[in-house]
């Protein structure tokens, strides 16, 4: 064994030995396995800090990759839709690129060459008869085509030719607003020599009536007028049986396929439990079969509207208000601990809080009884549907937007899951996740009248993406998704043989950003980088289920659009081509107050998409109205037109 002496003495000897040791090649940085072990490893702080931020950066380069996806996705699907553009289903810019010039009258081959047939020897053309519109307004090439305009009026259109060069297209508000075409070149100047027409003029112009050749034998969609919610008293009387009937009349004039009634939990079971009172229904089932109507009913398990003094018009039952002062948690409750009273919570679904049954076996002793009751209407075909009440205002959602608790438009809403059952679903979540920690709602997540950016969990790097968000928020739209499937398994089996209606509602309004607040706190788990949608609507085919969608019918204002970062349209699209990609049918609603002919134009659209290659169309669709039809001041005439291009009808 060397002493100190003899190795200072070697190292004297061998200058180099000690260089050897300071010029050592620096170790290769570990990877794989070796490198998660370094990270663990003790003292490797930094390491672990850098490999937490490559963690992080990969994440967020994932969600911008999907945002990407996304946004293009959108994009592609709305050429499709409002552009007329053949595109495939896995589309990219090169087929985009190839669309626009066939449209402008070039030839792409598959190789990407693009020429011209023939060359122009007189720089005129002529609008092809392609049933085309523009979203604002729809104007058919057969309206263009009785307008007669002059070349000022071509260029007014912002359109550029240029002879053998070829056809510059500038459109004026969408792709779709003008088709050109190379036929009939040869036609002289005269032939267009009449009045001009500004871009303006010929986009609005265009009277509600005039497009009827556009749906003439298209295909028939039954529309169906929804009367009046209080047309039974809370004892259970007809309240107008005179006016019924001149309503009935009116409806019976315009050609409706028939009407949809809702049979009110809280008027039928009101006093005691398992204790139905129809006569008030009976009346009106037999008048309706007077008129020999088809019939929608809908089995309403929510209540209705507020008067004046602040007093719901119609309630939940009385003995459930009773049941509900002793023990408040059967109502959805938000973070302030606040009760909404507007349906029963999701969590007693199996919970026998009421009166010894749980919520799902009052929801189908309700229904069975009706099926009992009117055996006679479903025997002779007069009930064409049964329309499945699931949430707040009949749809199946959260009750997140409350007037009554202060919400108004565009709020971001509140999460509804505070009561004591929500509360011990969520705990027993977290624990099989193996995060017991993580049972407990969010609490940066706003208020009701709050805007995303103003919140830590709904901004764009919020909470919502986070591990803890993403499991919440998968949580709680599976309690609805619960919700519907255990209803409807139920609902299938007394209802057989005839159609079962789910209303969806359209959140459209932060539908631009990336969280989707208002949809996540409704209960869809739709930000921009997952379908909230596919989920339950797999669940929905799996029962037969036809989807209700409300359709907005609205066109925003820039302004508004900007305010609430809202896409009705976007939103509308997504949902429906969701649903059709799952085997669903699909019927639409408008909102009430939707009576103006643009509104109507922009639901004949959605009813019957053009160019179609699968020739997707609603089911039916559901008028609804304030009041009486013969007391309101809808124009008749143009609901007339609205049914009759529902219809496929010629004026």
């Amino acid at each position: 064994m060397k002493t100190g002496n003899e190795i200072g003495a070697i190292q004297h000897l061998d200058p180099t030995h000690h260089q050897q040791q300071q010029q050592q090649p620096p170790s290769r940085r570990p990877r794989g396995f070796a490198a998660s072990a370094a990270i663990h490893a003790p003292g490797s702080t930094s390491a672990c800090v850098k490999g937490k931020k490559r963690e992080r950066e990969k994440e967020r380069t994932k969600l911008r990759e999907r945002h990407r996806r996304a946004v293009t996705s959108r994009m592609l699907a709305g050429l499709r839709q409002y552009g007329n553009f053949p595109l495939p289903a896995r589309a990219d810019m090169n087929d985009v690129l190839a669309a626009l010039a066939r449209q402008a009258g070039w030839t792409v081959e598959a190789d990407g060459t693009t020429y011209r047939h023939t060359a122009l020897p007189n720089p005129v053309v002529q609008m092809e008869a392609y049933p085309v519109w523009s979203i604002d307004s729809p104007v058919s090439a057969t309206s263009l085509g009785k307008a007669s305009c002059s070349l000022d009026g071509l260029h007014s259109l912002q359109v550029t030719l240029r002879g053998h060069e070829g056809t510059n297209l500038s459109p004026v508000a969408s792709f779709d607003s003008a088709v050109i075409s190379e036929r009939d070149t040869g036609r002289s100047i005269d032939t267009y020599t009449s009045n001009s027409l500004e871009a303006d003029q010929l986009l609005h112009s265009t009277r509600f009536g005039e497009d009827q050749s556009d749906f003439a034998g298209t295909p028939y969609i039954p529309v169906y007028i929804a009367l009046a919610p209080d047309i039974i008293n809370n004892l259970g009387q007809l309240i107008d049986p005179d006016g019924i009937r001149q309503e009935l009349s009116h409806i019976k004039s315009l050609n409706a396929d028939g009407v949809v009634v809702l049979c009110w939990w809280g008027i039928v079971e009101n006093w005691i439990p398992q204790k139905y009172e129809w006569m008030g229904y009976k009346l009106l089932f037999n008048i309706i079969r007077e008129f020999k109507l088809k019939l929608q009913v809908v089995m309403a398990f929510h209540d209705y509207g507020i008067d004046d003094s602040g007093n719901v018009l119609i309630p939940l039952p009385q003995w459930v208000l009773d049941i509900g002062r002793e023990n408040p948690d059967i109502f959805f409750t938000d973070r302030k601990g606040e009760r909404n009273m507007e349906c029963l919570t999701l969590g007693i679904d199996k919970e026998r809080a009421l009166n010894k049954r749980t919520g799902i076996e009052v929801y189908y002793d309700f229904m069975r009884n009706f099926r009992t009751e009117f055996d006679d209407l479903f025997s002779e075909g007069i009930v064409y549907a049964v329309e499945i009440g699931l949430g707040a205002s009949g749809e199946l959602k959260y009750p997140a937007f409350s007037e009554r608790s202060g919400w108004r438009y565009p709020g971001i809403g509140e999460f509804q899951c505070y009561d004591k059952y929500l509360q011990q679903s969520l705990k027993l979540a977290a624990k099989l996740r193996g995060h017991p920690f993580w049972a407990k709602a969010p609490d940066n997540c706003g208020h009701y009248n709050s805007k995303p950016f103003e919140t830590g969990f709904f901004h764009e790097r919020g909470d919502y993406d986070s591990y803890y968000g993403r499991f919440f928020l998968q949580w709680y739209t599976q309690c609805l998704i619960d919700h519907a499937d255990n209803i409807l398994s139920l609902a299938s089996l007394i209802f057989e043989g005839t159609h079962l209606v789910i209303k969806i509602p359209a959140i459209f309004w932060w539908y631009k950003t990336v969280s989707h607040a208002a949809e996540l706190t409704a209960g869809y788990y739709n930000p921009t980088n997952k379908d909230g949608y596919s989920p339950l609507f797999e669940v929905l085919n799996k029962h037969g289920v036809t989807v209700k969608f409300a359709h907005s019918g609205l066109l925003l204002t820039s302004q508004e659009s900007d305010e609430a970062l809202a896409d009705p349209e976007s939103l509308s699209w997504q949902v429906l081509n969701s649903a059709w990609e799952r085997g669903l049918t699909v019927a639409g609603e408008n909102p009430i107050g939707l009576y103006d002919k643009e509104g109507y134009m922009r639901v004949v659209e959605t009813a019957k998409p053009r160019n179609d290659p699968d020739r997707h169309r609603l089911s039916f669709f559901v008028h609804q109205y304030a009041s009486p039809l013969f007391q309101t001041a809808i124009c008749v005439s143009e609901l007339d037109y609205f049914i009759k291009f529902m219809h496929g009808e010629k004026s």
